[in-house]
């Protein structure tokens, strides 16, 4: 193989990279997560969906009390949009969102409905 049909070659494959991974250029540094569901959350994961296990809990030691919001530092080297979500509750009660689209979205409010027991999550940006 020439010298000229190498560097082509390598020159065409930087492109295609650099194209693939335009969408997650795009994805956002700074996540937002707003307590609105009348209780204490005591734990958030998130992993990418291709993942078969959660990450570290992003809160740490900390809570997130009702009507606070959580502003996470999302700078991932993972070249996915896709995210699981999981949140624990105080009691030990469990939400789990797949497939979030973390490229276009960056802003989510949980809700809790008692009657139905359940928490849906409302996504913007």
């Amino acid at each position: 193989m020439t010298k000229r049909i190498w560097l082509k070659l390598c020159a065409g494959a930087a492109l295609a990279v650099g194209a693939a991974s335009g969408a997650v250029a795009q994805m956002y540094e700074k996540i937002t997560l707003v307590n609105s569901t009348g209780y204490t959350i005591s734990e958030i994961y998130i992993s990418p969906a291709s993942s078969l296990g959660w990450e570290e809990d992003v809160l740490a030691w900390d809570v997130l009390e009702d009507g606070q919001e959580f502003e996470l530092d999302f700078r991932r080297s993972e070249n996915t949009c896709d995210w699981d979500l999981k949140v624990v509750y105080n009691d030990g009660e469990e939400a789990v969102w797949d497939g979030l689209d973390l490229c276009e979205d960056w802003h989510f409010e949980l809700f809790y409905n008692a009657r139905t027991g359940d928490t849906h999550l409302t996504a913007s940006h």
